[in-house]
């Protein structure tokens, strides 16, 4: 399941220049910020708002981040991020792609995130609880 082609959401994005490094490629950092904007689009489509979750005392980390980069992105270039999730006990794994809208894959990586309830570790049931139709 982890990086199918049958993604749960998909988003489709653009390049901007400000996201270039001095070759004129997108800087690897930025492709991050593009699995975080894809990540927080698809909880809110999903009906699930951050800020509803910290006003219940519970808050969602990143705990880990393991991304593999292929091909770069250019100026202008479209592409698409799509993700799945998988749950393995207190984790929530986000697998997620990034291809050129011509089916370059350009990068996928695993995003590991926890939930602290009150300021401390907890399985997340209450989120699982929230995804249960994408686990």
């Amino acid at each position: 399941m982890p990086h199918t082609e049958n993604p749960i959401f998909s988003l489709e994005m653009e390049v901007r220049d400000y996201e270039l490094d001095t070759e004129q490629i997108v800087n690897n950092a930025n492709y991050l910020h593009y699995m975080e904007h894809t990540r927080h689009k698809f909880c809110e489509a999903a009906g699930v708002r951050f800020i509803d979750l910290h006003n219940d005392g519970i808050d969602a980390v990143v705990r880990k981040i393991d991304i593999e980069y292929f091909s770069p992105l250019r100026s202008g270039d479209i592409f698409i991020s799509s993700l799945n999730l998988e749950r393995k006990g207190a984790r929530f794994i986000f697998h997620q792609v990034i291809r050129r809208n011509d089916g370059e894959l350009i990068t996928k990586g695993d995003i590991t995130c926890v939930m602290l309830k009150d300021g401390k570790m907890s399985r997340g049931d209450e989120v699982a609880a929230l995804f249960s139709s994408f686990l």
